[in-house]
């Protein structure tokens, strides 16, 4: 005879990211029907797990849209998809810029590569120096304003919380690791 399970297992660096969202006032809808998409007011909806790609997490995506959250500013929390066109070329100095962010956010932590945005983009992001808010493109200004957001804004301590506490994830997990996990990507810093 079965019994009802009174509790679930959580993948622990989706718990992190959940909560990260959460203490931002954001709510986490999980659909079929969309990648990511921000409503405009307090509700990020992210693709099903069964859409995912093999190097997809709900982690990543949620560090995804508080980046750009981060470039667009918050004048922009207000706007459906902060604003951003993403039907068109438009807005892919705005992309880049999200990238830029990320990859400075998690550099500190050794997660540039376990949390990697893994969008039509990712070309952009890995051949990002090690110096993620340097360069002379149109993305770099951007960039750097969402960091300064991201590392002195309301949102910086929480922030910085997500990303010490998925390091410390990934510096108990990388040993077991095998060379094909994004948790083997992590480095020690």
């Amino acid at each position: 005879m079965l019994r009802a399970m009174a509790r679930v297992y959580r993948d622990p660096v989706d718990l992190i990211w959940l909560g990260a969202a959460g203490r931002l006032g954001w709510r986490v809808v999980r659909s079929h029907e969309c990648y990511a998409a921000w409503d405009g007011r307090d509700t990020l909806i992210l693709s099903d797990a069964a859409d995912f790609d093999p190097d997809d997490s709900l982690a990543q995506m949620i560090l995804h849209e508080i980046c750009h959250a981060l470039v667009e500013g918050p004048d922009k929390l207000g706007e459906v998809d902060w604003g951003l066109d993403n039907t068109s070329d438009a807005d892919v100095v705005r992309e880049y810029a999200c990238h830029r962010v990320q990859a400075a956010l998690c550099d500190p932590h050794g997660l540039r590569q376990v949390l990697a945005p893994t969008t039509d983009f990712r070309p952009y992001y890995e051949a990002l120096g090690p110096d993620a808010l340097a360069g002379d493109d149109a993305a770099v200004g951007p960039a750097r304003e969402g960091y300064q957001r991201a590392v002195a804004g309301p949102w910086a301590e929480i922030i910085s919380d997500a990303l010490r506490a998925t390091a410390a994830v990934a510096r108990a997990v990388a040993p077991y690791a095998s060379p094909h996990s994004l948790w083997a990507r992590w480095e020690a810093r």
